[in-house]
């Protein structure tokens, strides 16, 4: 018969002590004890830290959410997007990017006629692993929906030895052509250039006449694929000593 504690409040305390986690090499121990949750709130008591100087070796198993890769971009033609890489919370958006694209777009993209994504394919592609890969995402406000939703994401898969990338895009049908795409592979490219990556290269539908523009705009080099007749590989190399 006791009013139920604020789980919200609980959530962002968690959230926070992550953060501190992976933002403070220094810190070695923390000790909250006790720490009350109640329907106000959360509160703590007492709480004990611990530190020392910080390891040499990497001590995350999991690389956490990069927030330092989060900024505000802008086309030609003046709109703003927010520039951010991608969350689990995203895939709902996804699949709302797709809602807003036609038939022949989501074809180009996955190479197969899709209408929805299943939920096993959406939350792969919005819960990675930031130290392997990396999907950026360009968010702004939709006026139709009356909230912020996803206009476009690009991402790169890279090898063990960050030799080879991969890479993907994708932008909502509705806002072709006013340059998003090429600011998305722009940036992607810009990371990967910063995390070391030897080569970039992605596989295109020989009838994706945009996207092999694009890559050649950029710098890519196109190869026919021997296995498949009707794709493309292009490939733009990011440091002298990749294969």
């Amino acid at each position: 018969n006791r009013p139920a504690a604020d789980l919200e409040a609980i959530a962002r305390t968690l959230t926070r002590l992550s953060r501190l986690a992976a933002d403070c090499r220094q810190l070695h121990e923390l000790d909250i004890n006790p720490l009350l949750a109640d329907p106000s709130g959360v509160i703590a008591l007492d709480a004990r830290i611990k530190v020392r100087p910080p390891p040499d070796t990497r001590r995350l198993s999991i690389r956490p959410y990069p927030q330092a890769l989060e900024k505000t971009v802008r086309l030609e033609d003046g709109r703003e997007f927010r520039l951010r890489p991608i969350r689990p919370e995203d895939e709902p958006l996804l699949q709302d990017m797709l809602d807003h694209s036609t038939a022949d777009d989501i074809r180009l993209r996955f190479f197969t006629p899709l209408k929805r994504l299943t939920h096993e394919v959406a939350a792969r592609l919005s819960q990675i692993d930031y130290d392997r890969e990396m999907a950026l995402v360009a968010e702004a406000p939709d006026p139709e929906q009356g909230r912020t939703t996803i206009w476009g994401v690009v991402r790169i898969a890279a090898d063990p030895d960050n030799e080879t990338a991969e890479y993907g895009i994708m932008v909502r049908s509705d806002i072709k052509g006013n340059g998003l795409g090429h600011l998305l592979m722009t940036e992607i490219l810009a990371y990967a250039r910063s995390r070391g990556v030897g080569t970039v290269f992605g596989e295109v539908l020989r009838e994706n006449a945009i996207m092999l523009k694009m890559a050649e705009d950029l710098g890519f080099t196109r190869k026919e694929h021997g296995d498949e007749p009707g794709v493309v590989r292009v490939s733009i190399r990011l440091r002298g000593d990749a294969d």
